[in-house]
């Protein structure tokens, strides 16, 4: 099967009330782990690759190893591009087989993002490829994205269809109080419910996108902190949040932050207990089966994705 776009995926999603997990994908047993899941589970997958995972394993071994996970997975598997900060690195991705692409204009004045946003789509669509934009500007550091605070805003809804219009893009990623990177919150977790529901009015059956979604798992921060590291206050989107997107407008959410603290702390934990351990395979095996877990954990308790490929 080759490589497909969000297209239908994100149809069914809607009708469906279930979302898609869009995974960051950075070497080969992050995506082991989470092709592995989504197999044994029949769950389309979305695997993205961020600029910095591009300057880290370079976009040919990348779109390789997503190659393999298709041969052997039998999946419905999309490769997008996430957080594309030029036309340039999208189209880059294009050329070389990504079938969905993001371009990240959020920082830009309302009318500089349209017009980024909509030269990216009219490259895309004449190749069949699919483009998310954004509107809004989620706080958090993440690879290459880093915004504080002060800098965040939510998505306002009174602009989604003059984008969307002007643009011609397939699906619109908001911001409605997640954050990029492990420390979305300081005090009580809270996702703006209200805007969600005002885009769906203003953009009925239009696919919606949630960044910056990861739970900040407890069970590795705690591993994490146990064995050497240090995040106090670490916290995440609480699970029964994202599950309330995910039967709304929501048909892509995006985990990435989960996905790195899940590696981190069973490598953290292998070696206190084999400290003479120096064959990556040691290693590097539990970790892969705990992403696997922790993405099978995403696509039947989070997501609702299962059974859907």
């Amino acid at each position: 099967m080759p490589l497909v776009t969000t297209t239908e995926m994100f149809k069914k999603a809607y009708e469906g009330g279930y979302a898609i997990g869009a995974f960051n994908v950075n070497n080969m047993e992050i995506i082991q782990g989470i092709v592995e899941a989504g197999a044994e589970l029949k769950a389309p997958l979305i695997l993205q690759v961020s600029k910095g995972a591009r300057n880290y394993a370079s976009p040919v071994y990348l779109k390789k190893l997503v190659e393999a996970a298709l041969e052997v997975s039998g999946l419905p598997i999309c490769l997008h591009l996430d957080h594309g900060d030029s036309y340039e690195t999208c189209v880059s991705c294009i050329e070389s087989g990504f079938t969905s692409v993001m371009i990240d204009g959020s920082h830009l004045a309302f009318e500089d993002n349209i017009a980024l946003t909509k030269k990216v789509v009219e490259y895309a669509h004449a190749h069949g490829v699919v483009v998310e934009g954004e509107l809004g500007r989620l706080a958090g550091v993440e690879d290459e994205v880093n915004v504080s605070a002060e800098d965040s805003s939510y998505t306002q809804p009174e602009e989604v269809e003059e984008f969307v219009s002007k643009t011609g893009v397939d699906s619109l990623a908001i911001a409605i109080g997640t954050s990029h990177g492990a420390f979305k919150f300081s005090g009580e977790p809270v996702l703006r419910f209200d805007i969600l529901d005002e885009v769906s009015k203003k953009l009925p059956g239009f696919p919606i996108v949630l960044h910056g979604a990861s739970s900040v798992v407890p069970e590795f921060v705690d591993m994490i902190n146990k064995y050497g590291g240090s995040m106090p206050g670490a916290r995440g989107v609480p699970e029964d949040m994202l599950r309330k997107a995910a039967k709304s407008a929501v048909c892509k959410i995006n985990i990435d932050s989960d996905l790195r603290l899940a590696m981190t702390a069973t490598v953290r934990k292998h070696f206190a207990e084999h400290p003479a351990d120096f064959d990556p395979r040691q290693y590097l095996a539990p970790a892969r089966a705990a992403i696997k877990d922790m993405v099978a954990h995403k696509i039947t308790k989070v997501l609702g994705s299962d059974g859907k490929a």
